[in-house]
């Protein structure tokens, strides 16, 4: 028997012996893990025999060692530096503090002592092992192990290349340096660490003496790491030639796609590039195709917000607009909508740029201007294949606007997206873009402006006194104090900024006979508004400070996301 049968067979005893699985349950899980090449601790996690949880504990009986909870631990960087990341995520282990003499260990199976053995041969210290949640303990790895070592490592290997800049021309020696591994494996890194950290954007930016790498994390730009400005033209060129761009053109501004696998996942990335004063620059969008596509009710529209939209979508024509700046979550909740509306009885048509998540069960259209299909071109023809509900990906100019409006007046319901600051907003934006009055009152029908802000941490979320500001401005759309309030005090698996994820503040502006009276009138923005919240249009701000009551997000990220001059 070998050492990972003996394993299987000494953790199939332990659950047995703890009551969690029945022997002949134990047997058939052992069996089936090792046909499928799996740890039975992992395989039996997965198919929900037990519980995560339960699993650890019943390690941490059995073997006699601790139990620790890694989302709260502190993790030494000296311990970390001890072991490489490759070894850590292939045993399932991560060290998390030593005293020059013994090393803790956390590890998925501290009964594994061939592991623990070679940790001591690693290190040349005593490791004493404890027991963690195998989710937790990739979490941490991924937090901990930062690719910047690593690239440093690749860079290191490639520098070579650079030495001999002046003895070839520029073209060769840029060929020369796309074709090394390093600058590959260098890529692959950077989109890696991105994937790890729900990066949405990733920032090239060249610099006098430096490239800067920049990550866009739930709406905020964090410095990832500085690499050498040598590395710069090849690394740029790399991301071109996955996106299909063309590497000699370096002034002119290009877009291009990239499609790839990143540790298991399928992430489509958006390519832009510009020239700027010290080179050239490029963001790559991340699109991580593994993320589930979410529900309207899991966005955070309040259950009043939820009610309006819902009927919105429920009528058989008119025009919907979502609005917000850019990265606000306006296609996730125009894609959470259509798939609300999905079913056998409608025919579904998007137009989009690009196709970021496909749909069963509906038509979807890429936005290729080589081939003359643009939004406005791609709405007009599909007007012709009898869909019941047109999405159109963004209402950029006058054109699409029109024609948008009068398909929603010949028996549609049109979905689209427009970039306004609020939802009264989008009223004055389309007769910005030629729109007169009368068709945008008799065409739309709901307006949705919304924001996406930093939701506290639910691991480390801590009863907390608001600021002297945040109470202010709280008391000014609530209309009473905030008595206490909630703020994240910083774990391991929110990288120690107390906020995870996002959640979405919305007002919804529903066109009745009032609004459209005021619309035709040629009212001000300030005399519209005030009737929709008389109708009942609860504005962002409120929406986002009740959620702060509710300990979902803070009030300072309320004010720093949704602006008001008021």
């Amino acid at each position: 028997m070998d050492a990972t049968a003996t394993l299987r067979k000494r953790l199939g005893q332990m659950l047995v012996e703890a009551g969690l699985l029945s022997e002949a349950d134990a047997q058939q899980a052992a069996q089936d893990a090792a046909a499928a090449g799996r740890r039975l601790g992992e395989y039996v996690v997965e198919r929900g025999l037990i519980t995560a949880d339960a699993l650890a504990m019943t390690l941490s009986q059995q073997l006699g060692v601790r139990f620790l909870d890694l989302l709260r631990v502190d993790i030494q960087p000296e311990a970390t530096s001890l072991i490489p990341p490759d070894f850590c995520r292939e045993h399932q282990l991560i060290p998390i503090e030593t005293d020059g003499r013994t090393l803790v260990v956390v590890m998925a199976d501290p009964g594994n002592m061939q592991t623990v053995e070679e940790l001591r041969s690693m290190t040349g210290q005593e490791i004493t092992p404890a027991v963690g949640i195998p989710e937790e303990i990739r979490q941490a790895i991924n937090l901990r192990y930062r690719v910047s070592s690593e690239i440093e490592r690749e860079i290191g290997l490639a520098m070579p290349v650079q030495q001999q800049r002046q003895e070839q021309p520029e073209k060769q020696d840029l060929d020369l340096q796309l074709g090394q591994a390093p600058i590959v494996r260098t890529a692959d890194l950077l989109l890696a660490q991105a994937v790890r950290d729900r990066a949405s954007d990733i920032h090239l930016e060249p610099e006098a003496d430096s490239l800067r790498v920049r990550l866009r994390i739930d709406g905020v730009l964090h410095e990832a790491m500085r690499l050498p400005k040598d590395i710069h033209a090849a690394l740029i060129s790399r991301f071109k030639v996955m996106a299909g761009m063309n590497i000699a053109e370096r002034r002119r501004s290009q877009d291009g796609q990239i499609s790839t696998e990143v540790e298991g996942k399928r992430i489509d990335l958006r390519a832009a590039t510009s020239d700027s004063a010290h080179g050239e620059m490029m963001v790559l969008r991340v699109l991580d195709k593994s993320v589930s596509l979410m529900s309207l009710r899991e966005l955070g529209f309040s259950p009043v917000a939820l009610d309006r939209h819902i009927r919105l979508l429920k009528s058989p024509f008119g025009m919907v607009l979502v609005s917000g700046p850019t990265g606000s979550g306006k296609t996730t909740t125009l894609y959470a909508s259509v798939n609300q509306l999905n079913d056998s009885e409608r025919k579904i048509i998007t137009i989009e740029d690009p196709v970021e998540y496909q749909f069963e069960g509906i038509n979807q259209i890429q936005v290729n201007e080589k081939a003359e299909i643009t939004f406005a071109t791609g709405l007009r023809s599909l007007m012709r294949l009898d869909p019941d509900v047109i999405l159109v990906g963004e209402v950029r100019d006058g054109e699409t606007a029109r024609i948008a409006c009068q398909a929603a007046l010949t028996g549609h319901l049109v979905l689209s997206s427009i970039h306004a600051n609020d939802a009264v907003g989008v009223l004055l934006r389309l007769t910005d873009l030629g729109i007169e009055p009368f068709l945008a009152a008799s065409s739309l029908i709901g307006v949705v402006a919304q924001r996406m802000v930093r939701r506290v941490c639910s691991y480390c979320a801590a009863d907390a006194q608001p600021s002297a500001e945040e109470q202010a401005m709280y008391e000014a759309d609530i209309g009473e104090p905030l008595e206490s309030m909630k703020r994240g005090a910083g774990c391991n698996l929110c990288a120690g900024t107390g906020f995870l994820g996002r959640v979405g503040v919305y007002e919804i502006l529903s066109l009745n006979d009032d609004i459209r009276r005021l619309l035709l009138a040629n009212a001000s923005g300030a005399a519209i508004r005030d009737q929709a919240i008389a109708d009942g249009m609860v504005p962002m701000r409120r929406d986002g400070m009740q959620k702060a009551k509710q300990g979902l997000v803070t009030p300072a990220e309320i004010l720093r996301s949704v602006y008001s001059i008021n």
